[in-house]
């Protein structure tokens, strides 16, 4: 679900949508959601000053809370 979402998001935001993948990579305590995107569409994706990425965060960790489980968004390039 959390994977599904997060890509959502990102493929309304950039201008190649067929390129965004979203890998889910389970830890013990922490789950990281690992997004790539087209290197073109990178700067869609983080916002002006990181404002787009803190709000994905942010939802991911709303999200998260309520299923009591740690979960972390990084950006590839």
């Amino acid at each position: 679900m959390r994977e599904a979402s997060n890509e959502f998001i990102a493929r309304s935001l950039v201008d190649a949508p067929d390129q965004v993948q979203v890998t889910e990579v389970e830890g013990e305590q922490t789950t990281v959601l690992e997004l790539k995107v087209a290197k073109e569409d990178l700067g869609k994706v983080i916002g002006k000053q990181g404002r787009t990425a803190r709000a994905m965060r942010t939802l991911l960790s709303a999200a998260s809370t309520k299923a009591k489980k740690r979960v972390v968004l990084e950006i590839l390039e």
